[in-house]
């Protein structure tokens, strides 16, 4: 049985809505009935193992593939009814790197500038502050091919959010990255998103990625077993801390789903 975790829902409309979506791949179900909401100024945390479902449920979001059952909708549009349209409020950080390593670091931001309709002047002063935020700002004229993996992350963060999106996406950001750089990049989405005010789903396995006061959502074989903020998941569990959370929440899915 799903646990609802819940502390309330605001009062603010929420930037992602998904209501009981399921997905197959062939015969294999990926998600099982998953709804949620992700709320402006707030970081939901998106927890499960290897295999959860987490890239699944991205691609969905991102119209990569198409929900067949259920609905999603970014800032009230629905992309499936909309098309397109209803993806221009949105920023994402796949997992795996979509930065051209042949082009320096303002070529890329430029040309992502460009296809969101932003005129030169506007993108450079909007590439300038991004970079800034992320200690980048010097190294815009180098190649991409020439940074560390921790570099071409902010760099991709800030292509990101050049657009000034109500919804950031965040696949699995920092994997095979060193703890200091994940955690520089934890804490500079978390301040973005207080700072500027935009939903933040960050798709994890790592516990210290979260804080006690996001919201989270566990998922596991398709499913969300949790939902609350992380701190309340934890106390609900009786568990020690959010590892030991996780532990038992997982491992009574899979129980359940044995049976």
């Amino acid at each position: 049985m799903q646990k609802d975790l819940t502390h309330g829902e605001p009062v603010k409309q929420p930037v992602l809505l998904v209501e009981g979506v399921s997905y197959y791949y062939g015969e294999k179900q990926a998600l099982d009935d998953v709804s949620f909401k992700v709320y402006p100024g707030r970081v939901t945390a998106l927890l499960g193992p290897n295999g959860a479902g987490k890239t699944t449920l991205f691609s969905l979001i991102t119209r990569l593939f198409d929900a067949p059952t259920g609905n999603i909708e970014i800032d009230g549009l629905s992309p499936s009814k909309v098309g397109s349209r209803a993806l221009g409020p949105l920023g994402v950080v796949f997992q795996q790197p979509t930065l051209d390593l042949d082009l320096t670091v303002r070529q890329n931001l430029r040309y992502f500038a460009s296809l969101r309709g932003l005129k030169r002047k506007e993108a450079d002063e909007r590439m300038a502050r991004a970079l800034d935020a992320l200690d980048m700002k010097e190294r815009i004229g180098e190649k991409v091919r020439s940074l560390n993996g921790g570099h071409r992350r902010r760099v991709e963060i800030a292509r990101a959010i050049l657009h000034d999106p109500s919804l950031l996406l965040l696949d699995e950001p920092t994997i095979g990255l060193d703890n200091p750089t994940r955690m520089a990049i934890v804490a500079h989405i978390h301040n973005l998103a207080r700072e500027s005010n935009i939903g933040v789903l960050w798709a994890t396995h790592l516990f210290d990625e979260i804080e006690p006061e996001d919201d989270l959502l566990v998922l596991n074989r398709g499913r969300i077993v949790a939902r609350g903020l992380a701190k309340a998941v934890v106390a609900e569990t009786g568990a020690k801390d959010l590892g030991d959370a996780f532990k038992r929440l997982t491992d009574t899915a899979e129980e359940g789903v044995a049976a």
